[in-house]
Parts: structure tokens; sequence; C-alpha cells
């Protein structure tokens, strides 16, 4: 009887695929067993074959989602594959007597890198639908996405699949909500999408920002970066209410009040300030020692006996 393994597909591919997989058993000489009476017989279980394919008879889907490999990381696979062979295998598509890959080239690539010439597989005869959901949301479960490529995944998901919000979450294994939230960082400015890329935000920090207007989002990011906030105290900033500072609109001087103001500085030889307009308003002659008091007592008595 074949034995059951259970694969780590991760949650939304194993969705997708199906976790359990056939690993076929070594041969043993044919032996005759009495055969058992139908009603007597367990039913067959769902289960998916794992094939040993050529390598040579395996072509990348041209429609793959994912355009770049990291080199070091398929030398590192590669390296892994040498020592223990592929634990997971790849899904495929058959195409006359070739097949086409739908989900793991990189492990196709780096089993090629290794050397190998067969590879285990499971051919999968899906439409184009299925076969675009797979490919995406496999590039989905990897591991070093950072939150925007993950946003900027799911949104792909969802437009080439046609798919909703739920229903992109029911593939990828999450809440409605949580993809709610990641499709929001798009939203972002695209300075702060760059913070978030290059690891200097996380996805805490980006769900923090999305909830504050636009204009403060750059402002809050960059400082957030600079001072080495984190999470909570990027949480608790974020929530507090913005006090708008009223400006006071520019009311234009009068250039003759302007040169009374310079006239009487000169006279006195202190601080003057004139506010107001031709009609009314209000002139502050400043001191800061006796001195200076004296003086302008000395020179308002002057004014006042005519000199």
């Amino acid at each position: 009887m074949a034995k059951r393994v259970q694969r780590g597909l991760g949650r939304g591919l194993g969705a997708l695929l199906g976790d359990v997989v056939d690993e076929a058993p070594a041969r043993e000489p044919a032996q005759e067993r009495p055969a058992e009476p139908a009603a007597k017989r367990a039913p067959a279980a769902p289960v998916d074959e794992v094939r040993m394919l050529p390598i040579r008879l395996i072509d990348p889907n041209r429609e793959q989602p994912r355009r770049s490999f990291d080199e070091e990381a398929l030398k590192e696979l590669a390296a892994s594959i040498r020592a223990v062979g592929v634990i997971q295998p790849i899904i495929v598509q058959p195409n006359g007597e070739r097949f086409t890959i739908i989900a793991g080239e990189r492990r196709y690539r780096a089993s090629r890198l290794a050397d190998l010439t067969e590879i285990p597989a499971i051919v999968r005869d899906w439409d184009e639908q299925r076969r675009l959901e797979a490919a995406l949301i496999e590039n989905l479960q990897r591991d070093d996405l950072n939150p925007v490529e993950e946003a900027m995944g799911v949104r792909r998901l969802m437009d080439e699949a046609g798919l909703t919000q739920e229903m992109a979450a029911q593939r990828l294994g999450k809440s409605r909500p949580a993809v709610a939230n990641l499709l929001r960082l798009l939203t972002l400015p695209e300075s702060v999408q760059k913070l978030l890329q290059s690891g200097q935000l996380s996805a805490g920090h980006a769900r923090a920002l999305v909830t504050v207007d636009p204009k403060r989002q750059v402002q809050l990011a960059n400082l957030t970066v600079q001072q080495g906030w984190s999470v909570r105290q990027l949480e608790r900033i974020c929530a507090q209410p913005v006090q708008e500072t009223v400006k006071k609109p520019r009311v234009r001087r009068d250039a003759q009040i302007s040169e009374l103001e310079g006239m009487a500085r000169e006279l006195f030889g202190t601080r003057v300030k004139l506010d107001g307009d031709a009609e009314s308003g209000r002139i502050t002659l400043f001191y800061y020692n006796a001195d200076d008091l004296q003086r302008i007592w000395e020179v308002l008595e002057s004014v006042k006996e005519g000199h």
C-alpha cells in the first residue's frame, strides 16, 4: 500500500494543490495474494502520485510571475539538493510529450545546477486560470518578500486571477482583514514604500502610518527611521490629534509707517515698534536699563521745550 506523506507546501498553496501526495514504495517481488471481496476493500484515498521526470523534458513557464532569481540563493539550494535531494516535488502541466512547470521553478533551476537528471514532480492537467493562481500563490509564500512585494503580489493575484479580497484570503490561508491591511500599504507614498522595501521600516510601522493623513506619512516615516521609534511608539504618535496652527494673514505695511518707525529709532536711540496704520495705532519705546530710560526722558524733555 502506498505511503502517504505530508508535504510542507504552505497553507495557501497546500489548499490549492492538496497536501497529501504519494511516495512510491520500493518494488518487491510479485506475490500472489487472494483477492479480497469488494465489500471489504477500503476506498482509495485521493492522492497525487509523485513521478520522477527527466529534467530535459521539463520547460519553465513563460507566464511565470517571478522574473528574477537570486543566483547566490540558487547555488545554496543546489548544494542542499546535492546533499539531501529535492524534498518537495514540483508541479507540472503535461504539454504533448513534454511538461511545463506550474509551481517550483526555483527547485527546477537549482536541480539543474546540481546536475540532477530527474526531479520529483506531480503532474496536473489544469486550466490556465488555475495554473496562474498556483504560480502566483507559490511566489507569495516565499520567505524573502518584503511587505511591499507581498502586497503587490496579492494585488496581482486579485487582478490577474479575477479574485475578490475574500477569495484571495482563502487562497492564501489568511483572514480577509489581513489581506485588506496588506493592500493598504500600496496607498503609502513611494518614498515610504522604499523605506519598507529596504527594511528600514517594518510592516508594523507601515500599518500605523496608513492611519494618518498622507501629508504626515512621509514626515513620520522619516522621523521613525531617524529616531529609531518602535512600532508602539509610532502607533502612539499616530493616535495623537494634530494641532493645526492658524497662520495670520500677512498685512502689507504702509511705507510711511516703516519710515516713521525708523526715524523714532534714530531719535531715541533704542528699539521702537509701531503697530497700526495711518488712521490709528500704537508706538512702543523699549528701554533695557536706566541709561536708556534717561536718554528717552531727555529727548522728550527736549521736544517739549522746543529745542
